[in-house]
């Protein structure tokens, strides 16, 4: 079976970690995508381990563990890695100790907490920190701004995403809420997630798996398969979320394969 554009498949045979996004690659808020069941249980199968890579860091990994088992999606805290998580990792190794306002959700504060992370009030910050704020409010834009023309502190978001795919469309993204900030203040953030390549390694680390074994499966070209590209690995795009066919063929970034959704891989792989 080819792909989209004509190209060959057959590589996907010999993938071992498959990292997935989530919104508009595997799901659309409440619902699961035609084949992705079937996709992970052929995954597991086979022998293959899958571990979903995210941007979205409106939810902890407790709460996505929880979202995915309720859809019907087998999985635990060892099968994601979020920009949460990476920005954590990021605060601690260079801004250990330091003093954090955050913009974000509540479960996105609950995980920053339990990894030790320092927040403040605004007037306290020394760190600014933006995430994909589905709570998101005035008071906090206000502060936000405050902090950036008050103080010389490192700005820093969790993901560039611009858009999250929505059953009706698409709403705004921690890239759009950092857009707002930046074009008010012309200051702008040092932004964490994909298309760093850091979930990646440290999926690969946690599996055992090599480059040559990995695919990084993904909706978005600047993004998911900018990550798997940075990453060195096999990069799977599908139509079903903000990519288009148009988009791909205009774009300096390529993914390696482009499927119309996750029922395409599925059928190639069984």
């Amino acid at each position: 079976m080819n792909d989209v554009f004509g190209k060959g498949t057959e590589e996907l045979l010999n993938k071992k970690l498959f990292l997935f996004d989530m919104d508009g690659t595997i799901y659309e808020d409440a619902h699961v995508y035609e084949g992705t069941l079937e996709l992970l249980n052929e995954i597991k199968n086979r022998g293959g381990k899958y571990v979903f890579i995210t941007n979205n860091s409106s939810k902890s990994v407790k709460d996505y563990v929880e979202k995915v088992n309720n859809l019907g999606i087998e999985a635990d805290k060892d099968s994601f890695f979020t920009s949460s998580q990476a920005t954590i990792l990021y605060l601690q190794e260079n801004h250990a100790g330091k003093k954090v306002y955050p913009v974000g959700t509540k479960s996105f504060l609950h995980e920053l907490e339990a990894a030790g992370i320092n927040l403040v009030e605004a007037d306290d910050a020394e760190v600014l920190l933006v995430g994909f704020d589905t709570e998101l409010d005035y008071k906090k834009w206000e502060n936000a701004c405050r902090i950036l023309y008050t103080k010389d502190v490192p700005f820093i978001a969790t993901n560039p995403d611009l858009a999250c795919p929505t059953a009706y469309g698409f709403m705004p993204d921690c890239g759009s809420i950092c857009g707002v900030l930046e074009n008010i203040t012309k200051k702008a953030p040092t932004y964490i997630g994909k298309p760093k390549d850091t979930m990646v390694k440290l999926a690969m680390e946690m599996t055992g798996c090599s480059q040559e074994e990995t695919v990084v499966i993904g909706d978005r070209l600047y993004t998911d398969i900018a990550c798997g590209v940075n990453a060195g690995v096999t990069t799977v795009c599908v139509l079903t979320g903000e990519a288009t066919i148009e988009e791909i063929k205009e774009s300096e970034i390529k993914p390696t394969i482009t499927l119309n959704s996750v029922l395409d891989m599925y059928n190639i792989i069984k």
